[in-house]
């Protein structure tokens, strides 16, 4: 369960159970919205809070006030008017972008906007939608169920390259390589300001306190998990640069959340502080020109650029590599040109 929807009142026996914890023995006493918040993944507190005075957080089965503090062994479940989503995936004729493709592998580009699976708010329209009615009996691995094919993702408004298995063989085979982390990964990002050189950001991402749909970097390794970043100068532009980021783990909203960390958002990137002028003149000029890159780019200026593997049957490295898309290729123009006419 990603996220609350809007409530309604209800009879108790029109309601579904979606989530359900038992409080661990050694729990401190916290108020249960808090905890909550921990517990579910993009779950705001407001949406929190609203479930419980509607009723639909109940704890040892009985309705709760936002203020109750939860104890040891408590018993809490979230039931919701309506039963949870199945997990099968529906197949749906939506173009996608095919680049290479054997018995074993499918290389997709994908293209800004589109979702990589079904999930809260997205349950159709998503590329796995896309993948089920092109290709049949897609593998699954164990606990990924409605993602068939998928041994990894993408940011729904970055766009690139995808590795799609065919088989049970190649899921096994791309699966371990990236909890290895041997797969080449190489990203193309505009970011704000000019970054004085070439550099390595780590650290341990995890969800924000403040915003728990976005992630922060950490120095303690209980609040995240372990990520690496190299980057590099590609071009420079002024307010902005153009760089090549290499992934030496694949953490969520790596990139984005390591960037925003060293003072350098991705251009236009709404969710890290992106989408406002972070450098530059005052001049009412500038700032419409900017204005233009964005309605141009309306996201954040992030493509996956190549995907290097092992391949699962022949044993051989293969790489593959795509174009920026337009958007993307339209903004280094206009921001090239208004260099060249200052």
């Amino acid at each position: 369960m990603n996220e609350f929807p809007d409530y309604v009142e209800t009879e108790e026996s029109d309601l579904y159970e979606h989530f359900r914890v038992v409080v661990d023995k050694g729990q401190s006493s916290i108020r249960i919205d808090k905890f909550l918040m921990v517990r579910l993944e993009n779950a705001s507190r407001n949406k929190i809070q609203n479930a419980i005075e509607q009723g639909n957080v109940l704890v040892n089965g009985k309705a709760i006030k936002p203020s109750y503090k939860i104890k040891p062994l408590d018993d809490i479940s979230i039931v919701l008017p309506h039963p949870p989503r199945d997990t099968e995936v529906y197949p749906e004729d939506i173009p996608i972008d095919i680049i290479y493709e054997d018995n074993d592998v499918v290389l997709v580009n994908k293209v800004a906007g589109m979702v990589v699976h079904p999930g809260y708010g997205n349950w159709s329209g998503t590329l796995v939608n896309a993948l089920t009615h092109h290709f049949s009996q897609l593998p699954q691995l164990p606990g990924n169920d409605g993602r068939p094919g998928l041994v990894h993702r993408i940011d729904k408004d970055t766009s690139g390259l995808l590795v799609i298995s065919k088989n049970e063989k190649s899921m096994a085979s791309l699966a371990k390589q990236f909890f290895d982390h041997s797969i080449k990964r190489k990203y193309l990002a505009l970011v704000w300001g000019d970054l004085p050189e070439d550099g390595i950001i780590s650290g341990y991402i995890g969800r924000s306190i403040k915003d728990r749909k976005v992630m922060d970097l950490y120095d303690d390794p209980e609040k995240g998990k372990w990520s690496v970043t190299h980057y590099k100068v590609v071009k420079r532009l002024n307010y902005v640069t153009l760089i090549e980021c290499q992934l030496e783990t694949g953490r969520t909203h790596q990139i984005r959340a390591h960037m925003k960390a060293i003072g350098h958002p991705l251009f236009n990137d709404t969710a890290y502080g992106g989408d406002k002028i972070r450098k530059g003149t005052i001049f009412a000029k500038y700032k419409q020109f900017i204005d233009n890159c964005f309605a141009v780019m309306p996201r954040q200026a992030l493509h996956a650029k190549s995907l290097g593997f092992i391949h699962p049957t022949t044993k051989k490295e293969v790489y593959f590599e795509s174009e920026l898309p337009d958007d993307f290729s339209q903004v280094l123009e206009k921001w090239e040109s208004y260099i060249k006419n200052q």
